[in-house]
């Protein structure tokens, strides 16, 4: 297989993100978490009204139609077919205009185009090293000089306080969401396999995601061409060791 038909294999990431994934959303991610986490990318990316920015994962455009809404001009790349068909639906609903793009994030069309780019929930980490390298140089090259790259992930140190494997239950009606998540420290992924009770329907599916700690971050973002990083905490708190999120900003 050739490095364009690897791309676009079918793989655990478009099992994972799909109808199902949808179906929990809102109680997942309620609407006032949205609109908070909104304002602090916002903040954070120091955006402004015409401001074109660049979310990679951005899923059924919670947060890529909020920041429409406050003006930006906003593009949003996704594998999932499905989750970007709901993003474009709740643009229309919002009456705000968002390009939207079916693609890889390790393979970006644009070149000097932003000024802003973010992977926000935990969507930087979904390859292997390579790869997930990867997606940053491709970010860095999708930012015109001066621009912001905005990563927020799971703050690994906060996850060796927790019990491994730990659970999650999410129920709306009669369905059913389990996640059973298990930390490796040894290979610092944390790999999550879902169990969906839907509709008569059992559905499993999994997810690995890398846990890069800071200096990782600063390492790969200064390799990829990223002149300086800032770190930050959940919604860009003061970072704190056993905090739950680490933020981290880079600047082309």
């Amino acid at each position: 297989m050739d490095d364009a038909a690897a791309l676009h294999a079918p793989s655990e990431l478009e099992t994972y993100f799909s109808e199902d994934y949808l179906h929990f959303a809102d109680l997942v991610n309620p609407p006032e978490k949205s609109d908070r986490e909104a304002g602090a990318i916002w903040k954070l990316l120091s955006l402004g009204h015409g401001s074109p920015v660049l979310e990679l994962g951005c899923g059924y455009g919670r947060i890529t139609n909020r920041l429409a809404e406050k003006g930006a001009r906003v593009t949003g790349l996704d594998t999932s077919p499905i989750l970007l068909k709901k993003a474009e639906a709740d643009a229309a609903e919002r009456n705000v205009d968002v390009e939207y793009v079916l693609g890889d994030m390790r393979s970006l069309p644009w070149r000097d185009r932003f000024d802003a780019a973010f992977l926000w929930y935990s969507t930087f980490g979904y390859f292997d090293e390579a790869d997930n390298e990867r997606v940053l140089y491709e970010a860095a090259a999708s930012l015109r000089k001066g621009g912001r790259l905005l990563i927020d992930q799971i703050n690994r140190y906060s996850l060796l306080r927790e019990q491994s494997p730990s659970y999650d239950l999410v129920q709306r009606d009669d369905d059913l969401r389990i996640d059973t998540m298990n930390n490796d420290p040894l290979t610092d992924r944390l790999n999550c396999e879902r169990i969906v009770v839907r509709g008569g329907s059992v559905r499993r599916m999994r997810l690995s995601v890398r846990q890069y700690g800071y200096s990782e971050c600063v390492r790969m973002l200064q390799s990829a061409g990223f002149d300086s990083v800032e770190v930050y905490g959940q919604e860009g708190a003061k970072f704190t060791p056993y905090g739950p999120r680490l933020v981290v900003i880079a600047y082309k």
